[in-house]
């Protein structure tokens, strides 16, 4: 075990979470940004945040330290095709499972809910948004990009830029459709009088923009840097 598991203050977040994905429960608990923003230092995200850096880099150590990581698992030092393979195993086909559930469950709370907490209309509105926005980025990445990514033909090299840049863009969308999310759902907090539904469809979702969070980060800032984009 490292003597000295806190990370560095100046370290990138992107670069914290490549080294320590255990740290992302604690970005995901505080907000911060890891994926789309992953370029920002932990200093400057702290600073953003209004958080003590003391105390966010004594979470991200203590995460560190409970967590034993499995050194198969470090996805920079997966082939491009085998990391592809990853994301849609692991991320995609968790999305195509869990999506359409919480879509649903959504729009039941905001039904039943929606006059007693207005905030539950305006979530069921971004999770359809969400849901608009993944499901044919998710196509888009299986059918056209991942295959072209695999390939690597030097001549396809600016057109992939291209494309990875375009697919950053998207993430962006994504990120504000989370962020709305965050508002919206109140930090995903659960009232005293919250029904089962109303319950599930927090934890559901909760683990859902986590899931994304790390997804997108995987694509940013491990499979994007590899094409120069």
């Amino acid at each position: 075990m490292n003597a000295n598991p806190v990370p560095d203050a100046q370290q990138t977040l992107s670069q914290v979470v490549l080294d320590h994905p255990e740290c992302v429960p604690v970005f995901h608990r505080h907000r911060i940004d890891f994926c789309c923003g992953g370029e920002a230092t932990l200093a400057a995200a702290s600073a953003q945040k209004k958080l003590p850096l003391d105390a966010l880099l004594g979470e991200l150590g203590a995460a560190i330290v409970e967590h034993q990581r499995r050194p198969d698992c470090d996805p920079r030092q997966m082939p491009t095709p085998r990391l592809l393979e990853h994301i849609i195993e692991r991320h995609h086909a968790y999305l195509r499972k869990t999506m359409p559930y919480v879509v649903g469950l959504s729009r039941k709370v905001a039904r039943v809910h929606g006059e007693h907490n207005p905030r539950l209309l305006a979530l069921e509105a971004a999770v359809d948004e969400l849901d608009e926005a993944l499901m044919p980025h998710l196509d888009d990445e299986e059918a056209e990009l991942f295959p072209a990514l695999c390939r690597d033909a030097e001549p396809e090299r600016e057109r992939l830029r291209e494309d990875l840049r375009a697919m950053r863009e998207e993430h962006r969308a994504v990120g504000e459709l989370i962020d709305d999310i965050h508002d919206s759902s109140e930090e995903f907090r659960v009232p005293e009088w919250a029904c089962t539904s109303y319950r599930a469809l927090f934890g559901e979702l909760e683990r859902l923009v986590e899931d994304v969070m790390l997804h997108v980060h995987l694509e940013n800032n491990v499979v994007a840097p590899r094409f120069g984009a």
